[in-house]
C-alpha cells in the first residue's frame, strides 16, 4: 500500500513539474520517446503507439520491472496495438479493432494480454475483466542489449509477420497470421469481369500462392502481348510459370528473350534477374 501510495505521488508531481514547464514556456524531452510503428500486413496495416524507456544501467526484467506483474509494455500510457483487418496472434483470433498491449514478464515465459480499455495511464487502473485475450510466448535472451526498448515487426510476408519485443537482454517474439486469399481471389474474379484486366498482377498471385498454373501461364500471355513483348518483366515471370510448370525449354525460351529485351532497353536489373532464370533452367 506504501509502495503504491509512493508510486501515485512520484506521478503527480512528474505531471504536476511538466505542466508548470509548460506554463513557462519551457520545451524539453520526454524521459522516454514516443513512437508510433505502421506495418502494412495482409490487406490492412497494425499500428502499435507506445513510449521506449531506456535501461539506464538498471537491470530491467526481474528488478525494475518484477516477474509475475503486469507491465504496461513501455512507458507513460498504456502501449496499444490496432488492426484494420482481423488476424490471428498465436493462432489466437483477433477481431480487426484497438486494444492496450500489456504484458506479464516472466524468467523464460510471458503472458501477452490485449486488454479492451485502450485509454488507460500505465497499469494503475488494469483490470484483467477487461481482457480480450491471453496467452503465454516463450522469452529468449538477446546477444546484444538493447538499450532502449522497441517493438517492431520482422519476418513480414504477405500472410504471416513475427511482433516483437526487445529490451535489455530479452527478446519476446509474437506470431501474426492473416487469411487473405478468400479476398484476393474475390476481388481477381470481380476485377476480370471489367474492361482493364489486371493480368500480369493475377498470375504472380497465383504463381506464388499454388493456383491454376495454366490459367496463370495465360494471364501472363496476355500480359506480355499487351505490352508488344517489351518487357522484360514479363518475359521473367512468364519463364518463372513455365520453370515451375515442368516446361525447362519454355522457360528457357523466355529468359533468353527477357534478357534481348533488358540488353536493348538499358535495364540491368532484369538482364541480371533473367539469366538467373535462364541457368536455373539449364539444369
Amino acid at each position: 500500500m506504501k509502495t503504491l501510495f509512493k508510486t501515485s505521488l512520484l506521478l503527480l508531481l512528474a505531471v504536476s513539474l511538466n505542466a508548470d514547464l509548460k506554463a513557462q514556456g519551457i520545451n524539453m524531452p520526454q524521459p522516454s520517446s514516443g513512437q508510433t510503428v505502421i506495418q502494412d500486413f495482409g490487406l490492412g496495416k497494425i499500428t502499435v503507439k507506445y513510449s521506449r524507456p531506456n535501461t539506464k544501467g538498471r537491470r530491467v526484467f526481474g528488478e525494475l520491472e518484477p516477474y509475475g506483474a503486469v507491465w504496461r509494455t513501455g512507458a507513460n500510457s498504456a502501449t496499444t496495438i490496432s488492426f484494420t483487418e482481423d488476424v490471428k496472434m498465436e493462432g489466437q483470433n483477433v477481431p480487426a479493432g484497438e486494444y492496450a498491449l500489456f504484458t506479464i514478464p516472466g524468467k523464460t515465459e510471458w503472458t501477452i494480454i490485449l486488454n479492451k480499455t485502450t485509454k488507460q495511464w500505465g497499469a494503475y487502473d488494469y483490470k484483467e475483466a477487461d481482457d480480450f485475450l491471453r496467452f503465454k510466448v516463450k522469452a529468449s535472451a538477446l546477444k546484444d542489449k538493447a538499450e532502449t526498448f522497441t517493438i517492431g515487426f520482422t519476418n513480414v510476408f504477405p500472410t504471416k509477420a513475427t511482433l516483437q519485443l526487445t529490451w535489455d537482454n530479452t527478446l519476446v517474439a509474437i506470431n501474426l497470421e492473416t487469411d487473405i486469399d478468400a479476398k484476393v481471389m474475390a476481388s481477381i474474379d470481380e476485377a476480370m469481369k471489367g474492361d482493364k484486366k489486371p493480368y500480369f498482377q493475377a498470375a504472380t498471385y497465383y504463381y506464388e500462392n499454388g493456383k491454376d498454373l495454366n490459367k496463370a501461364l495465360e494471364w501472363m500471355n496476355a500480359a506480355d502481348a499487351g505490352s508488344d513483348g517489351k518487357g522484360p518483366w514479363f518475359k521473367l515471370w512468364k519463364g518463372r510459370v513455365q520453370l515451375k510448370m515442368g516446361d525447362k525449354k519454355g522457360a528457357a525460351e523466355s529468359a533468353a528473350a527477357g534478357i534481348k529485351i533488358a540488353t536493348e532497353i538499358k535495364n540491368p536489373e532484369y538482364i541480371r534477374l533473367n539469366t538467373q532464370l535462364l541457368a536455373e533452367a539449364k539444369k
